[in-house]
């Protein structure tokens, strides 16, 4: 049995536990790191990088079949296993970054196996027992497949068993219409299969409503059709197909079923109570410096906080996590968390949406909108759909939603503007390269300010004594 001492053990090789894992070692902390699974957790090998991968040729052969712009629209022969190999080396040109040889040369003492507490300050893993002065549990979340009647019964996919179909499901019926619902649904149907969507509230709940209509609106233009408020009330193995029940009385019968309704944390097996960490459906119960409320030689990053299960969040939880446990320096938990929808047209917010913004400042509060359809680049490209909406108070935005092309890319701005508080004045300043999507953010700014100056009878005056009287 080997027994190690360690200034910080990491559990869990995710974003969130590799971001600690090579700060610390590369500051000169002593680190030992825990992995069960893959290096590169989730986001690595069943999320971010193969769906973002499947989305990008499914958009390839969605180009093809639209043409446009005088070119003509021609129907895409999809090679569904080149497809996944594209996917796969994805995969692969990125995980060298996330892999253990790489951090073993960080000077990072790197187990393999499922780590569980013994104590309040020891985790043992395989034969192994390490004592650290900190402990970090990055340990990432897990689908959630729900407890319908009959789905013992029949083969149920989740985004850890998606990216390894070689085989394009000639009908894929989705359980949740969330963004990786609706991400998958429009990839999946751009390369030719069947898509119908199932969910039982609204789908893409969090946004707001005129952007969800506009990503509702182009998955249903492409054909996929969506069930909204609907429940499955029995599930049934035809013997290679799968029947769905649903709550109208309607049935579905599709060869797969992708369930995308939610994540839960992944923190089975972890053996908590025995090193007094209290947690509940969200997460381990941490402080806004992400410290256990329990136990604290311990902190939790990424989903395992329960504030958010986004990629970034778990690389800035990273960051707060570093400047506690090695510069004994105050830190807190970002609170403006940025997020995007990659589906065609892609969504993406950061700060509060309009209706988040109206229950707290009521009538402070301007909403500024500029439709990408006053963008010329937008119309160079013939595609005018999309639209930049801020949400300001007092000359500064609280707010953004942004609807098109590029959305998530052009949302740096308000992610930057919000955190610093900048005035939209300085942004409609800016001077931007025409023509591109980055000018609406600058009108959306500017018409702040238009009413003040082109309805202004007083302004308009002083402007007639200065060219009647300054030579």
């Amino acid at each position: 049995m080997g027994r190690l001492k360690t200034d910080i053990c990491i559990i869990g090789a995710g974003a969130g536990g590799l971001s600690v894992a090579a700060g610390a070692a590369q500051m000169g902390a002593r680190v030992v790191l825990i992995e069960g699974g893959e290096m590169g957790g989730d986001c690595l090998n069943h999320g971010c990088i193969p769906s973002k991968a499947l989305i990008a040729a499914a958009h390839r052969a969605h180009l093809a079949r639209s043409g446009g712009l005088g070119i003509a629209p021609c129907d895409p022969v999809v090679d569904f296993p080149a497809v996944m190999a594209h996917v796969a080396a994805t995969i692969a040109t990125i995980a060298p970054h996330d892999s253990q040889q790489r951090f073993e040369g960080l000077g990072v003492t790197v187990l393999r196996g499922w780590a569980r507490f013994t104590s309040p300050q020891e985790v043992a893993v395989g034969e192994h027992r390490i004592r650290a002065r900190r402990f970090v549990i990055a340990t990432g979340s897990r689908p959630v497949v729900p407890a319908l009647p009959g789905i013992e019964t029949v083969p149920v996919l989740t985004n850890e068993t998606l990216f390894t179909l070689r085989d394009l499901p000639r009908h894929l019926m989705i359980l949740g219409a969330g963004p990786i619902g609706c991400e998958m649904a429009q990839a999946f149907r751009r390369l030719g299969s069947l898509v119908t969507v199932v969910e039982a509230k609204s789908p893409l709940s969090r946004e707001d409503p005129q952007a969800t209509a506009a990503v509702l609106a182009g998955l249903q233009a492409e054909g996929v059709d969506l069930r909204s408020g609907a429940n499955v009330v029995r599930l049934r193995d035809l013997g290679g197909q799968i029947e769905a029940v649903l709550d109208d009385g309607s049935v579905i019968v599709a060869s797969h079923l992708l369930a995308a309704t939610g994540r839960k944390p992944a923190l089975d097996g972890l053996n908590l109570p025995a090193a007094r960490i209290a947690c509940d459906y969200r997460g381990i119960r941490v402080s806004a410096n992400l410290r256990s409320a329990t136990n604290r030689r311990v902190y939790a990053v990424g989903d395992a906080a329960g504030q958010g299960q986004f990629t970034h969040l778990a690389g800035a939880h990273a960051g707060v996590v570093i400047r506690q446990a090695l510069l004994s320096l105050p830190a807190r938990a970002p609170q403006q968390v940025p997020r995007v929808t990659y589906t065609d047209p892609e969504l993406a917010q950061t700060g509060m949406t309009e209706a988040e913004a109206r229950a707290i400042y009521g009538g402070r509060l301007t909403v500024l909108t500029e439709a990408y359809a006053r963008n010329d680049r937008a119309l160079t490209e013939a595609a005018p759909q999309g639209f930049v909406k801020v949400m300001a108070v007092a000359g500064r935005p609280v707010g953004a939603t942004l609807v098109g092309p590029g959305a998530g890319d052009q949302l740096a701005l308000w992610q930057l503007a919000i955190a610093r508080r900048i005035k939209l004045s300085a942004i409609a300043g800016l001077v931007l390269p025409y023509p591109t999507r980055a000018e609406t953010a600058k009108r959306a700014a500017g018409a702040y300010f238009s009413a003040k100056l082109f309805d202004n009878p007083a302004l308009k005056r002083m402007v007639r004594l200065v060219q009647r009287f300054v030579p």
